[in-house]
C-alpha cells in the first residue's frame, strides 16, 4: 500500500511536469503571451526540464524554448545566458530523432536574430553536431539541421566560412538529392545563403557539384523549391564571369526561360534575377542570353506581372543594352521600350520607376537611331515630369535626369525635342538646344518647320549668359536663318516695328 502511494506521488509529479511543459509550449505559439512568460522566468524553468528523465518532457521543453527564442532577440539572448546551448549540443549527439529536431529548432531560432547570437552557437561547438545530423537517417533531422546551418551562414562571410569549414556543403548537396521536397528546399536555401557572401564561398558550392543538381531540379513542379534553386544559382552567378559561365555551362537555358512563365510570382522574379546576374558581366554572356531568347522572354514576363516582380527583369534589360549598340538594338527589336515605358508610367513605387528610367537611358544612349526609338514612344516627357516632380525620390530624379541627358545627346528626332524648349529646366534645356544646333544646319525642311512651329521664336526668348555654351548653341541656330527672320522672331521686335510706324512720315504725292 505504501509503495503504491509513493509511486502515485511520482506519477502525479510527472503528469504535472508534462502538463506544464505542454501548456508552456502551447502558450508560446501566441504573441500576446510572450511578455508574461518572459517576466515569470520561464526560460530557467524550461532549462531544468531539458534534463528531465522523461524524453517527451525533454522534447517539449526544447520545442517551447525554440518558440520563445524564435519570437525576439531578447528571449534568444536569455536562452544563451541561461547556458542552455551546451546541453542542446550534447543532446544532438546522444538523443533520439524527436529530440534532435527540437534541439536543432532551438539553435535555428537563436541563430536567426543576429551575427552575435549565431556566433554564440558556433562558440558552443554546435556546428560539428549539426553537420553530423545532416547524415542522419531521419529526413526530419536533416531538415532541422539544414535550417540551423542556414540561419548561421546567412549573416556574413565569416560565419558562412565556419559552416563551410565544418564540412556542411557536400552534405547539403547530398540533401538536395533526397526525395523529400521540404529537405530539398532548405538545403538549396542554405547553399544560396553560403554562396551569396563572396566569390570564394560561391566557388566552394560549385566545387561540391551543386550547380548541375540544382539545374536539374528546376524541372520539379514545386514552386517553393524552384524559387530557392533559382536564388542559389543567382547567388553563385553574381560574383564573377567564371562563376556565371559555370552556371551557363550547366545548361540553364532554355529551362530557366520556362520559369519566367510560372504561375508563382517568386519563381518569375528569381528567374529574372538569375538571367540578370548572368547578363550583367560581359557582352558575350548578354549575347548568349539574347540568342537563347532570354530578352524577349523577360520582356513578356515584365508584361505579365506587377511591382517588385518586374524589377530584376527591368534591370536585366538595362544591363544587356548597356554593353553595346547591337545588344541595345536587340532589346528595341524585342519591343522592350514600350514595356519599360509602361513601367515608368504605371508603377507606383519610385525605385521601380528609377530602374526603368535607368534602363531606358542605357538603350537610348548609343546612337541617334537608338535615341529615336526611345523618343517616339513619348517617354521623354514622362522622364522630364518625374525629374521635375517634388514627389519623386532623389534616386528617381537623378536617374531620370541622367537618362534624359544621355538620350538627348544622341537624339536627332526634332519633333520629340521641341516640347522640351518650352518645359525643360536650364540644366536640360542646353542639351536640347545643342541638338537643334547640330541638326538644323544640315536639314532645310527641319529649318522651315522649326520656324513655323514656333521653335525659332522660343529660342530667341531663352536668356543665356554671354559666352556660355548655351549662347553658342543659340548663335549656331540663328546662323541657319537670314538676319531679318531672326530679328522678326526676337522678343520686342513687334514693338520696334510699331515705333517705326509711329515715327514714319507718310510720303505726300
Amino acid at each position: 500500500m505504501s509503495q503504491r502511494r509513493v509511486l502515485k506521488v511520482f506519477e502525479q509529479y510527472q503528469k504535472a511536469r508534462t502538463e506544464f511543459v505542454q501548456m508552456v509550449a502551447e502558450l508560446a505559439t501566441r504573441p500576446e503571451n510572450i511578455e508574461t512568460l518572459q517576466n515569470v522566468g520561464v526560460i530557467s524553468l524550461l532549462r531544468t526540464l531539458l534534463l528531465d528523465v522523461v524524453p517527451t518532457i525533454q522534447q517539449t521543453a526544447a520545442l517551447a524554448l525554440g518558440r520563445l527564442a524564435n519570437y525576439n532577440d531578447d528571449l534568444a539572448e536569455a536562452v544563451v545566458k541561461c547556458d542552455i546551448l551546451p546541453q542542446l549540443v550534447y543532446s544532438l549527439a546522444e538523443q533520439n530523432s524527436f529530440y534532435k529536431k527540437a534541439a536543432a529548432f532551438v539553435l535555428r531560432a537563436v541563430g536567426k536574430h543576429s551575427p552575435q547570437l549565431a556566433q554564440a552557437i558556433v562558440a558552443c561547438g554546435a556546428l560539428d553536431s549539426l553537420v553530423i545530423c545532416l547524415e542522419d537517417f531521419d529526413p526530419g533531422v536533416k531538415e532541422a539541421a539544414a535550417w540551423a546551418l542556414r540561419y548561421i551562414a546567412r549573416h556574413n562571410a565569416e560565419l558562412s566560412q565556419v559552416v563551410v569549414d565544418a564540412g556542411a556543403v557536400p552534405l547539403l548537396v547530398l540533401c538536395i538529392q533526397e526525395p523529400e521536397i521540404a529537405l530539398k528546399r532548405i538545403a538549396a536555401s542554405a547553399l544560396s545563403d553560403i554562396a551569396k557572401h563572396s566569390p570564394e564561398l560561391a566557388q566552394t558550392v560549385v566545387d561540391a557539384g551543386a550547380v548541375a543538381h540544382l539545374v536539374q531540379m528546376l524541372l520539379n513542379p514545386d514552386a517553393k523549391l524552384k524559387h530557392q534553386i533559382l536564388s542559389a544559382l543567382s547567388q553563385v552567378s553574381k560574383h564573377s564571369v567564371n562563376l556565371a559561365e559555370m552556371v551557363v555551362e550547366a545548361e540553364i537555358f532554355p529551362v530557366v526561360l520556362t520559369c519566367l512563365k510560372d504561375k508563382d510570382e517568386y519563381v518569375k522574379e528569381n528567374a529574372s534575377a538569375l538571367i540578370r546576374e548572368i547578363a550583367k558581366h560581359t557582352p558575350e554572356l548578354s549575347q548568349l542570353v539574347v540568342n537563347a531568347g532570354g530578352v524577349a522572354a523577360v520582356i513578356d514576363c515584365i508584361g505579365s506581372c506587377k511591382g517588385n516582380t518586374r524589377l530584376p527583369g527591368i534591370m536585366m534589360l538595362g544591363y544587356v543594352a548597356a554593353h553595346s549598340e547591337n545588344l541595345a538594338m536587340a532589346v528595341i527589336i524585342s519591343k522592350g521600350i514600350p514595356q519599360l515605358s509602361v513601367c515608368l508610367s504605371e508603377e507606383p513605387e519610385d525605385h521601380i520607376k528609377a530602374a526603368a528610367a535607368w534602363a531606358l537611358g542605357q538603350i537610348g544612349r548609343h546612337t541617334p537611331e537608338h535615341a529615336r526609338a526611345v523618343a517616339v514612344t513619348n517617354t521623354l516627357p514622362v522622364l522630364l515630369s518625374l525629374y521635375m516632380s517634388t514627389e519623386s525620390s532623389e534616386d528617381l530624379q537623378v536617374k531620370s535626369k541622367k537618362a534624359i541627358k544621355s538620350i538627348l545627346q544622341k537624339c536627332t528626332y526634332l519633333p520629340a525635342l521641341e516640347p522640351f524648349l518650352y518645359d525643360a529646366p536650364p540644366s536640360i534645356l542646353k542639351h536640347v538646344v545643342a541638338q537643334f544646333s547640330k541638326v538644323l544646319p544640315h536639314d532645310s525642311k527641319a529649318r522651315r518647320l522649326f520656324v513655323t512651329s514656333g521653335g525659332l521664336k522660343k529660342v530667341q526668348e531663352i536668356k543665356a549668359e554671354p559666352g556660355s555654351l548655351l549662347q553658342e548653341y543659340i548663335n549656331s541656330i540663328n546662323n541657319c536663318y537670314p538676319e531679318e527672320i531672326v530679328r522678326y522672331y526676337s522678343p520686342g521686335y513687334s514693338d520696334t516695328l510699331l515705333q517705326r510706324v509711329d515715327s514714319y512720315q507718310p510720303l505726300n504725292n
